[in-house]
């Protein structure tokens, strides 16, 4: 139990880390960006898991240390991989708005529009 719970130590640090690092960037009109972002309060709340599951795992005796261990890891991983499928839901969103807009600004009004029209 002490390899794990210091493995899911070591993770939950990898992913605070990461998380706020996302958070501390400037905000971007990229969408990839935008995901990333997205995505970090669900780094840190899984950090937040991966941590207690370690901590319980080497302060707690080896069958209940086990379960808590397992369940918080499952959460995290759940918790991670339900972010990344709302940001990946929100960046197909974007890209299928960005297609279907017009091609340039001038709403078929040549008069008060700056682009060249066609």
């Amino acid at each position: 139990m002490l390899i794990a719970g210091v493995l899911c130590l070591c993770a939950a640090v990898a992913s605070a880390g990461s998380g706020l690092w996302t958070l501390t960037r400037p905000a971007s009109a990229d969408v990839a960006v935008q995901v990333r972002r997205a995505v970090a309060p669900t780094q840190l709340a899984a950090a937040a898991m991966l941590a207690a599951g370690g901590a319980v795992a080497l302060a707690d005796n080896q069958r209940t240390g086990l379960l808590v261990l397992i369940v918080c890891v499952l959460g995290a991983i759940g918790t991670i991989a339900a972010g990344s499928w709302q940001g990946a839901r929100f960046a197909v969103e974007r890209e299928q708005a960005a297609a279907a807009a017009p091609a340039d600004d001038c709403a078929g009004s040549c008069a008060a529009c700056t682009l060249s029209c066609h």
